[in-house]
């Protein structure tokens, strides 16, 4: 797997540029990898983007719909409900994701704890 692939398709997720990352997944590009410089899956990050269809592909191509997103501290049904993706919610909850019992304040991950930390200081 080419690293620079992954991150134009972790990117692209992002943005929403679903043809783009149609090209990268029948390219190969692992969907579930967290890369080192990023330790975020493309299917949380494009769901917290607002990224519906994106997401919604990821998984029709194999997405894992449990897999947490380290940098995000959470799973993707966590990232759905934050962002009011009602329709992924469904379809994570078709897979046999379960409905956290609440969603309120996201969590945050240790990335996000150093930077918080230093910044209030």
């Amino acid at each position: 797997m080419d690293g620079g692939n992954w991150k134009e398709l972790f990117n692209a997720a992002c943005e929403g540029d679903i043809e783009l990352v149609k090209y990268h997944v029948k390219c190969g590009v692992d969907i579930n990898y967290a890369h080192p410089e990023f330790l975020s899956t493309p299917l949380v990050a494009c769901a917290l983007a607002g990224q519906e269809q994106v997401a919604l592909y990821l998984l029709e191509s194999g997405a894992n719909p449990h897999l947490y997103s380290e940098f995000d501290a959470m799973t993707p049904i966590q990232a759905a409900c934050q962002a009011n993706l009602n329709t992924l919610q469904e379809k994570l909850m078709s897979l046999g994701v379960i409905m956290p019992e609440a969603v309120s304040q996201p969590s945050v991950g240790w990335f996000q704890r150093i930077f918080l930390s230093r910044a209030l200081r």
